[in-house]
């Protein structure tokens, strides 16, 4: 103690006479923003490491109360294993010959480990020799002198002392309250109105300085003209996600592996003011359009035609913001595809070689890889793929798959025949370009199963690849002797990327081939991790041997597997949810995507559940995050005249801000990472902080008295205050909520803060208020469940029996809101097995759904705002619903105002 009080925790930054920040996180974020350094994603991934698994191991072995049952000792030596990987060859933490940002921000967390000779340093003498090397620098030695920090067991109740809301894994969870309670002092940890908030005094004094000081414009960009090019002098951020296949509607699963996650980032980049190019579209060659031409009956072009217009459809639907949705069946695809494979033919990157493939004798005809199916050589799946195990995402040749039969005709009858292809020597460019090395490097912003999947085909040792096929359908391969070939798909379907861009703007190679120094691309790729091993190795390698500086990805974002149900989702098969059939329920876009994103198979494959869908619409979206909304603005409308009222902030009121701040801060981390499932997960936490204090400050039992006027105004400014911040954090994830909060709260634009501010002024005047979300109802679900139960065509064969039955309604109410009249209306009013329809209801609502249509027609016409023709759309769709139910057809959009017919009224 000194003069008879606690030891302080040290280091600690002394802002100004109110803010001192103690975080070592914290404090170099400080001094980076501060002197104009940008914080990069390798290092917030680091501090990301630091705070998450390095600090709460340490502090949790240090204390003595982890035992072998939480598993403390496994945790920690494995974080310190990652430690020892990341020394470069200089012995430091920074890619340079000194210690940089990265080396104090983890010397500071493992001094109190290191320092104390404990026995766990003895097994990392390399990480024990940077520690040594570390404190022997001129600003560490110094550090060391003049602060003396203790270390040990007493190292680490200091770091409790100061910040008891330091984050603890669960692995060490007990030990974080029962060691704080003995050391916190009262003004560290208060009590309110019988909820303990967790923040830190320096906390409390950093919300109070930011919440007084200067609000920041809109970092949103208007609508952009002309092309979107790279900046010198900026970060600029190239997002492209695996292009979906023409052959068939996207599934659920399908959308939030690629297309969905990379628009939320995009978005998210958007916000904060970012110089961003998002880039996606169809992948139209190879034989998986052949067979789909096939089964239909059309051309292949014909099937990429229908195809495309209708993937684009439903991604406009789910409000996907391209900057670009293109094609690969272009003229710059073919010459980009061309190109790019005779510089690798020039550079003696490619051979000749005759394979042994598959031929059907029924059919007379080579069978590629997707006309084939078997049993997979590894995993013993009966349906792998000629190319790829769905079940273990193998890579298989297709003359090794047991039991081959050919997809076109059914047949057994397949036998092996040489032909002469194409291959991609990746064992030469592996040596010659430094694959292993680039990867090595590259992969350290790549999330962890991508990052393992690459290195496992490393591992295994690569070999040639095969990049030509038998098949007319394709982009022709330019040399004589094989132009009767195509490309293979999974050589020529990333390159759409590039030519994706080349359709968007003549300047792509700004983008793509860029040797300026002055330009800084950071090239993001979303994608399910059975893309992986083409994106991570086999596009990759293809441009180095180019030898030209292209664009190489440096952040491979992949999602495991999202499941079905107690299945698997299956575009081949029809399995599962489709983006057509959820554009028929008649519930919004924005629902959709909050689910998706808050199941997002990250790290483990999850699935998609009707019951957890309808729970977490109805706990999280309605009774949570839609509950604390409305019920902040209608306080307004209701007791201020609809206008934010003055607010004299208290000491609880910047308690209540420092909680919001910190999640704020964590949303961005997460962000940065990638991590959206978890992301949005602060977002719901920012409004459960935002209901509590509305639960414990009562402004409707202050609003009865006049004394109490002023303090019901303060806690309604803040509610809405914090209303505008998660409208702003929303604008990623839910769009079209986000855009509804707007036109509620009456502003133009988010403002992205690192913390909560006073957004609106004294007086400012909110618009009408209204419910953001409704109640799904179990009956509607449990229709929804039987309804996309079995696979497509089981659907389809069930819903022409309903149509031949005279007991069953004649047709099916369309969906498609542009071509809606009284004729497609009036086709819904014959009645399902149950009693008649009331023939004047009927009548009526047909008249209803003709005028909705005629409306929503007319405003496609006139391009009036995507939001106005959303909000028609909804209304269209819901009467189509209502007269489906009438009819004994459809399942209803749940109104929780609205009242069946029949339904008695409560007593």
């Amino acid at each position: 103690t000194l003069e008879g009080k606690q030891r302080p925790r040290l280091p600690i930054l002394v802002v100004d006479e109110v803010t001192r920040l103690f975080d070592t996180n914290a404090i170099v974020t400080y001094l980076m923003e501060t002197g104009k350094v940008q914080l990069d994603p390798k290092l917030l991934g680091l501090m990301n490491f630091d705070a998450h698994r390095l600090s709460p191991a340490i502090l949790a072995y240090l204390s003595e109360k982890g035992d072998a049952d939480f598993g403390v000792t496994k945790e920690l030596t494995a974080a310190l294993i990652e430690i020892e990987k990341k020394i470069n060859p200089y012995g430091f933490l920074s890619e340079e010959r000194i210690p940089k940002y990265e080396d104090a921000i983890i010397w500071s967390t493992v001094y109190p480990l290191l320092a104390s000779n404990d026995k766990v340093g003895s097994k990392f003498p390399k990480l024990m020799e940077w520690f040594s090397n570390t404190c022997r620098y001129a600003a560490f030695a110094e550090a060391l002198a003049a602060i003396k920090p203790l270390s040990g067991k007493e190292g680490a109740k200091t770091i409790f002392i100061c910040n008891p809301a330091a984050v603890i894994s669960t692995f060490c969870e007990r030990f974080a309250r029962a060691e704080v309670s003995s050391t916190v002092k009262t003004e560290d940890m208060e009590e309110q109105s019988g909820t303990v908030v967790n923040v830190s005094n320096e906390e409390v004094a950093a919300a109070r300085q930011a919440w007084k000081g200067q609000i920041p414009h809109s970092a949103v960009k208007g609508k952009r003209s002309g092309q979107i090019l790279p900046l010198a002098g900026q970060r600029n951020y190239l997002i492209t996600s695996a292009l979906p296949y023409v052959n068939n509607v996207p599934h659920l699963g399908n959308i939030i592996g690629c297309v969905l996650s990379a628009d939320v980032f995009a978005r998210y980049c958007r916000v904060r003011g970012r110089n961003i190019l998002y880039v996606s579209g169809t992948d139209e060659y190879g034989t998986a359009t052949e067979t789909k031409a096939l089964e239909e009956g059309l051309t292949p072009q014909q099937i990429c035609d229908k195809y495309h217009a209708l993937h684009s459809e439903i991604y406009k639907w789910f409000d996907i913001g391209f900057d670009y949705f293109g094609r690969t069946t272009t003229k710059e695809q073919t010459q980009i595809g061309q190109d790019i494979f005779m510089r690798l033919y020039q550079n003696e990157y490619l051979k000749e070689m005759t394979v042994l493939q598959l031929f059907c004798e029924p059919c007379k005809r080579f069978l590629s890889d997707r006309f084939v199916e078997g049993t997979c050589p590894s995993c013993g799946y009966e349906d792998a793929r000629g190319d790829q195990c769905d079940k273990c995402s193998r890579l298989t040749n297709s003359t090794d798959l047991k039991n081959p039969r050919c997809k076109v005709c059914g047949s057994a009858q397949v036998i092996t025949k040489n032909s002469e292809q194409v291959f991609l020597d990746l064992p030469a460019l592996e040596q010659k370009e430094r694959l292993a090395e680039w990867l090595e490097k590259a992969s350290e912003q790549w999330t962890p199963n991508a990052r393992h999947i690459a290195k496992s085909w490393m591992k295994e040792g690569l070999k040639e690849r095969c990049i030509t096929r038998d098949l007319k359908w394709g982009t022709p391969v330019p040399l004589d002797k094989f132009k009767e070939k195509v490309f293979y798909v999974w050589f020529d379907a990333p390159i759409g990327y590039i030519s994706m861009t080349a359709n968007y703007t003549s300047n792509w190679k700004q983008w793509w081939i860029n040797s300026s120094k002055d330009v800084e691309i950071e090239y993001y790729q979303f994608m399910a991790k059975d893309n992986v091993p083409f994106h991570s190795i086999l596009f990759p390698a293809s441009l180095k041997g180019t030898k030209e500086p292209w664009t190489l990805v440096r952040h491979l974002i992949a999602t495991e597997y999202l499941n079905y149900e107690d299945g698997k989702f299956s575009k081949s098969r029809g399995v599962g949810v489709f983006g057509t059939d959820v554009m028929e329920t008649g519930i919004p876009a924005d629902i959709w995507r909050f689910y998706l994103i808050y199941v997002r198979p990250e790290s483990q494959d999850s699935a998609f559940s009707w019951d957890d869908f309808m729970t977490k619409n109805n706990s999280e979206l309605l009774n949570n995050l839609g509950n604390f909304v409305n019920r902040s603005l209608t306080f307004l409308e209701k007791f201020f005249h609809s206008e934010v009222p003055t607010i004299v902030m208290s000491e609880d009121d910047y308690r209540v801000v420092a909680e919001v701040n910190r999640e704020i801060v964590e949303y961005i981390n997460l962000l940065e990472l990638c991590k959206l499932r978890d992301a949005l997960r602060q977002i719901l936490a920012i409004s459960k902080i935002g209901n509590v204090y509305f639960q414990s400050q009562k402004p409707w039992t202050l609003t009865k008295n006049a004394a109490d006027r002023q303090r019901c105004g303060t806690v309604c400014g803040v509610g809405a205050q914090i209303v505008f911040l998660l409208m702003t954090l929303l604008d990623p994830f839910m769009p079209g909520v986000a855009r509804t909060i707007r036109e509620q709260l009456n502003v133009s634009k988010p403002i992205f803060s690192l913390s909560l501010l006073p957004f609106l002024s004294p007086g400012h005047k909110i618009g009408k208020v209204s419910p953001l979300f409704q109640k799904l109802e179990l009956d509607m679900i449990e229709k929804l469940r039987k309804k996309y139960a079995g696979n497509q065509a089981e659907r389809k064969e069930k819903e022409a029996k309903k149509l031949k039955s005279p007991s069953k309604s004649s047709s099916v109410v369309s969906t498609d809101s542009g071509n809606n009249n009284a004729n497609n209306a009036s086709d819904t009013a014959s009645t399902g097995g149950g009693a008649a329809a009331d023939p004047a209801e009927v009548a009526k609502l047909e008249a209803e759904i003709a005028k909705q249509g005629n409306l929503v027609r007319d405003l496609k016409t006139k391009k009036a705002d995507k939001t106005e023709i959303d909000k028609e759309v909804q209304a269209l769709l819901k009467l189509k619903f209502q007269l489906g139910l009438l009819s004994g057809n459809e399942t209803p959009v749940n109104d929780s105002k609205s009242k069946k017919k029949g339904t008695n009224k409560k007593k």
